[in-house]
């Protein structure tokens, strides 16, 4: 292909490599150069023009790209008319994308002009979905460079698939121990849903037994005489070695382990293994979060009808690094006051109380007052009397009045001049006056009156960043309030709440990493936001 500037009337039967704008003209890249064309340009004062010319031996970029695809393609994709260069490959089914790496590699080394790209391998696809792409650099590539392409392709072909999924029968077998809430399980069966439904598959088959090795391999055969095949068995405890409860279950059940551990982050602790020719994976605790992890990594090749080897797994390291693991494991023991202490931590309290109470009308509901104190010191005294240290109060509307009511309390201010923009900006104002050294935070409200000392300290016994409870929240009979408990993890993530909504989302997109106290009464769910509710809590606290 001949390539460079020429005089106008040399142009003929070219084709224009640049766009050209020059007063009224417009000529786009790609335009064949015809009469017209160069009288345009030549009234536009244009005397040269970049072409690329087509020599014989060439082809044409949309018929090698259309060529080279086709030739890719294997079954359960298909190409795309292709244009400026460009044929596009889409999935024709839902399935798993299965790439021949080393086909792409070669083939993207054949020429420079020649250029392959996918996505992922062994990424869910769904129908439809645009999953390769082949390109053509210059408006032409020697023939030569095509053949080789093509010939290429076909002898390693498919270099592109897509597995469809098969597998739609699942069994889940959930072990139980002291201390896991059945909600746990039943959240863990619905995110479980929601990732196989993808793939058609569904759960025909559900067991819940103790964490022991005969009644769960009892259970693993029962899934499976259910009609389940692939079963994925919960634990209630981490597996921690092949001798563990969960890989002995298998074996006892007349299965075998196959590969116990991967190098992805979350996803390290996941085993799988088989049982009369059926899959079955010990999940990783990060298995009943709904963000990816190693597991999907794992499930979705299965449902496909893939087989995960050992290799396989020891290979997925680069890009395993998933995000920061924030996943906890069960606790051993019930935490006492006195273990919070001996964790050496600290926790500072952060009191919001800078909102305008629009809704209690003239009244500033900070300094309503409850037996003669107003609320915001209350608050403040009770988060002063917890183990809470610093304590740090953030002012904003009658910021003058809101100190003065605080007066003599042995507490930190800090002054938030955009508190009319909402919740948020306070909360942001707040944790960024938290001290350096400090583990935590626990964000409480300046109208909740009944939250007392006994109910934070409750919070920050269970507080245990090391152990991956990084967020602490109460709870009355399944209904979470305030205050809650934040690790410094989350610190820039709590700074970049915006609007008046406060942090509730993080505490859901963070489902792996909250811990619920449970409590009773209504303390932790009574704000005081209108006239009304002052009425109510005023007397509920004067009959205690």
């Amino acid at each position: 292909m001949k390539f460079g500037p020429v005089a106008l009337n040399d142009a003929l039967g070219a084709t224009a490599v640049h766009s050209i704008r020059q007063d009224d003209l417009v000529l786009k890249k790609g335009t064949l150069i015809g009469a017209a064309e160069v009288a345009a340009l030549t009234a536009a004062g244009v005397k040269e023009i970049v072409v690329a010319r087509i020599e014989p031996g060439d082809v044409p970029e949309d018929q090698a790209a259309a060529e080279i695809a086709a030739a890719i393609a294997g079954a359960g994709a298909r190409t795309d008319r292709a244009f400026t260069g460009r044929c596009n490959l889409f999935a024709e089914t839902a399935g798993i994308l299965v790439v021949d790496k080393d086909a792409v590699d070669n083939l993207n080394r054949i020429d420079e002009a020649v250029t392959m790209a996918t996505l992922p391998a062994y990424k869910p696809v769904v129908e439809g979905e645009m999953i390769a792409t082949v390109k053509i650099i210059p408006f032409a590539v020697a023939g030569a460079a095509r053949d080789r392409a093509v010939a290429q392709a076909l002898d390693a072909r498919p270099v592109i698939r897509i597995a469809p999924y098969q597998v739609r029968k699942i069994g889940v077998v959930s072990t139980l121990l002291p201390g896991l809430a059945p909600k746990v399980i039943e959240k863990t069966l619905k995110i479980t849903a929601a990732r196989i439904a993808p793939a058609g598959a569904t759960i025909v088959a559900e067991k819940r037994v103790p964490h022991e090795q005969g009644a769960l391999a009892r259970a693993i055969d029962e899934v499976r005489a259910a009609g389940a095949e692939l079963v994925i068995v919960f634990g209630a405890s981490a597996i921690a070695d092949r001798r563990d409860v969960i890989p002995m279950a298998i074996e006892t059940a007349g299965g075998e382990i196959d590969h116990f551990g991967m190098p992805v982050d979350p996803g390290n602790l996941m085993l799988i293994g088989r049982l009369h020719g059926q899959a079955i994976i010990g999940a990783p605790g990060c298995a009943r979060s709904p963000k990816e992890n190693g597991f999907d990594w794992v499930l979705m090749r299965l449902l496909a009808g893939l087989s995960v080897r050992r290799e396989d797994i020891t290979g997925m390291g680069v890009g395993g690094l998933l995000m920061e693991i924030v996943t906890r494991p069960q606790p051993r023991a019930e935490p006492t006051l006195e273990k919070a202490q001996a964790k050496d931590q600290r926790v500072a309290a952060v009191v919001l109380a800078a909102g305008r109470s629009t809704r209690m009308g003239a009244v500033n509901k900070m300094l309503a007052e409850i037996g003669g104190k107003p609320l915001v010191r209350i608050a403040a005294e009770q988060a002063l009397a917890s183990q809470a240290k610093p304590v740090i109060v953030v002012t904003g509307h009658e910021r003058e009045k809101v100190e003065q009511a605080l007066a003599g309390l042995p507490l930190s201010f800090v002054h938030n001049p955009d508190y009319v923009e909402g919740l948020g900006t306070s909360l942001k104002t707040g944790i960024a006056a938290v001290p350096e050294d400090v583990d935590g935070a626990v964000v409480c409200l300046g109208d909740m009156p009944q939250v007392d000392a006994g109910l934070i300290d409750r919070l920050l016994v269970a507080f245990d960043p090391a152990r991956g409870a990084l967020v602490v929240v109460p709870s009355i009979d399944g209904r979470r309030g305030n205050p809650v408990v934040w690790a410094r993890r989350f610190f820039p993530e709590l700074m970049a709440v915006t609007g008046d909504v406060g942090a509730r989302y993080l505490i859901g997109q963070y489902a792996e990493a909250v811990v619920e106290v449970p409590l009773n009464g209504d303390a932790a769910l009574t704000d005081v936001d209108t006239p009304e509710s002052l009425s109510v809590v005023k007397a509920e606290i004067e009959r205690a």
